[in-house]
């Protein structure tokens, strides 16, 4: 794929298409930029004449079920990722694709993992066109080689259901895989033999496509009690063997990390929470799924326990450590956005507290209010920062992708966005002059932490005044790169790009923030 495409300037100062996959694009304009206009987009009226009086909307198989839904070429499926790792359904929904005869397909899924590699066959085929979602693993690496006949467009997880809503993807067919479902369509995430926890990441697609299909393999009797899922936005059932392996949404970033630089990261980002007075009766967190974020958790949760101090809320991607915190009386809700282990599952299903909540309520941009800007501090990871505190987190030093954005762009909004990384990478620093992929601007980003010391953003006075006396090892972030790179031997060299995009990073509002390009003789 050699398309040429118009490139314009856009407020963070990088070249970005002004059209992507045959639609017009708003390039970024800042922070706060951009307002849109119009109404949001809507589902097709449905009438209940056209379904089953018994409420019964159980089909044979997948391929029935898209036939029924009316697949043709062109069109574009939308998916979730709760099993994370552990999906077992959309694999077998393209295959049925393949079957029916579809072509140049666009897959719309939350986030793609390994499991779904199987998908590079329908992509050289045809079948899928292009796949706009997070692309982890070995989808990321076929898209970075330029292999793909569109582009991938990279989207929080709140910009995923900013662009449903606003118009800028229409699902054409959503298929929801869930753990336990009744025969109308009232579906949920927190129990059955393949319980995954919550299904909030299909919410929108189930609210906005044109055709819903839940698949699942725990069918109950009438009423399926409590649904994430509303069988009123639902067109058909299927029942499978099996939907997915929990197990397996324990995936690589979500273990403690054992590393001792990484766990003295941890402990210093606690450190640094107490010490500018953000860890206090009533104040809120949210740590990534990280190594180091998960091991930041538990260090912070000692010190509450020293101090007394309990949270009001800890917002989730939920793990066993917040679980404990909520189950120990450390904080009166887990807001959870993405279930993380089956500790996480099984609290959702016991606990009061344990709250179930979706990018529309937490991070939706095009909203009313969301509630990443109520966190008193938020813990995430990134792959690389530069001396301007921009950060990166889909592309490596090297320019693949291999990455997606998931909750990380929406957490900005919070009152202190910490990023604990370590200062080098097998060898390569993480702090950089510039970015290779821009997916945060500095002026969000307060604090950067790493073994080499801390540094806190000039535009954050007022934690650079709390912290100056508490014997952290507090530097400028020039310093701290100044030592890296002298510890390393000076800075990379920057990968050689091409002028051939293939992918763009969206921003919470929906406008282009940078492009992906393809790295010179990658193949």
């Amino acid at each position: 794929m050699n398309k040429k495409y118009e490139m314009v300037k856009n407020a963070a100062g990088r070249m970005v298409p002004t059209e992507v996959n045959g639609k017009a694009q708003v390039p970024y304009q800042g922070v706060n930029g951009y307002r849109p206009v119009g109404h949001k987009a809507a589902p097709p009226i449905a009438s209940c004449s056209d379904y089953p009086m018994d409420g019964n909307k159980v089909v044979g198989s997948i391929k029935e079920a898209l036939q029924l839904a009316g697949l043709k070429d062109g069109m574009t499926i939308s998916s979730h990722h709760h099993f994370r790792n552990g999906d077992l359904v959309m694999n077998q929904v393209f295959d049925a694709a393949e079957e029916i005869g579809a072509k140049g397909l666009m897959w719309f899924p939350s986030a793609a993992f390994p499991c779904h590699e199987p998908m590079i066959r329908h992509l050289e085929s045809g079948l899928i066109h292009h796949i706009e979602g997070s692309l982890n693993g070995p989808l990321g690496k076929y898209a970075s080689e330029g292999k793909m006949d569109g582009l991938a467009v990279l989207r929080s997880h709140g910009g995923r259901w900013q662009s449903i809503q606003d118009g800028e993807v229409h699902i054409d067919i959503a298929v929801l895989a869930a753990p336990t479902a009744d025969s109308i369509g009232n579906a949920t995430g927190d129990r059955g033999p393949s319980a995954c926890g919550l299904l909030g990441f299909g919410l929108a697609d189930s609210m906005y496509a044109d055709k819903v299909i839940v698949v699942t393999d725990n069918l109950v009797p009438f009423p399926c009690y409590p649904w994430q899922i509303q069988g009123q936005n639902v067109d058909y059932v299927v029942v499978l063997d099996k939907v997915g392996e929990p197990e397996k949404i324990v995936s690589g970033t979500t273990e403690l990390t054992k590393s001792p630089d990484r766990l003295y990261i941890a402990e210093l980002t606690a450190k640094f929470v107490k010490a500018a007075g953000i860890m206090k009766e009533g104040f809120s967190f949210q740590a990534g799924a990280g190594g180091t974020a998960l091991a930041f958790a538990i260090y912070l949760k000692e010190m509450m326990i020293e101090t007394g101090v309990k949270a009001r809320f800890v917002r989730g991607g939920s793990t066993k450590y917040l679980v404990e915190m909520l189950e120990e009386g450390l904080t009166d809700y887990i807001l959870d956005g993405q279930t993380f282990d089956l500790d996480g599952v099984r609290s959702m299903r016991e606990n009061e507290g344990h709250v179930n909540t979706s990018p529309f309520t937490s991070y939706n941009w095009h909203g009313k209010g969301n509630f990443a800007s109520l966190l008193d501090v938020v813990v995430l990871g990134a792959t690389e920062v530069d001396v301007n505190f921009n950060a990166n987190v889909v592309t490596h030093s090297d320019g693949q992708m291999l990455h997606g954005i998931g909750g990380w762009q929406n957490c900005l909004f919070s009152k202190c966005t910490i990023l604990p990384i370590p200062a080098f990478r097998d060898r390569i620093p993480v702090i950089v002059d510039e970015v290779t992929t821009l997916v945060g601007p500095g002026e969000l980003i307060d604090v950067i932490i790493t073994e080499r010391g801390i540094a806190i953003n000039p535009l954050r006075s007022d934690l650079i005044e709390a912290t100056r006396d508490s014997g952290l090892p507090i530097r400028t972030i020039q310093e701290l790169k100044a030592e890296i790179d002298d510890l390393i031997g000076g800075s990379p060299q920057k990968p050689k790009l091409t002028d051939q995009p293939i992918g763009v990073v969206k921003w919470v509002d929906g406008t282009v923030m940078d492009t992906i390009f393809k790295i010179e003789n990658l193949k």
